[in-house]
């Protein structure tokens, strides 16, 4: 009979954006043995406790096997101001974990109005700091 073990509690980060005045990148990371589960979101200081954001998009990308290099990905939600940021960070993680990730985010660089440089600042920002997560849990086994 398999054993059935217990995926370890999520992981909350907050880091602040390079390059988006008094915006923090909030990331929920559940991190499991088969895939990465990922949830991102911002807030300034001027947001109200209260205000609720949309959900934005919602992402699973996977690496492909016979491509290293590649991954194949899936919308399961779009919202049109996030999908192509989510998509960029899920396949992202995807090809560097190598095990499928699902990805949910709600950052809008252009409405942050960030250049790209400093939106992929951004993004190398939250990869970084994921990654240096997997790698710990994957040093600790």
């Amino acid at each position: 009979m398999a054993e059935i073990t217990t995926p370890a509690a999520p992981i909350e980060i907050s880091l602040p954006l390079p390059k988006a005045l008094h915006t923090t990148a909030h990331i929920h990371l559940s991190l499991l043995d088969t895939c990465a589960m990922v949830f991102l979101a911002t807030s300034t200081p001027g947001d109200s406790a209260g205000s609720v954001k949309p959900m934005g998009s919602f992402i699973y990308a996977m690496p492909d096997r016979t491509n290293p290099t590649a991954t194949i990905s899936t919308t399961i939600y779009s919202s049109p101001s996030s999908v192509e940021y989510t998509t960029r960070i899920a396949k992202i993680l995807a090809r560097r974990m190598k095990v499928p990730a699902y990805v949910g985010c709600s950052i809008d660089p252009v409405g942050l109005g960030l250049l790209v440089e400093e939106e992929m600042e951004g993004v190398r920002g939250i990869v970084d700091v994921i990654m240096q997560h997997w790698e710990s849990k994957k040093g600790s086994k």
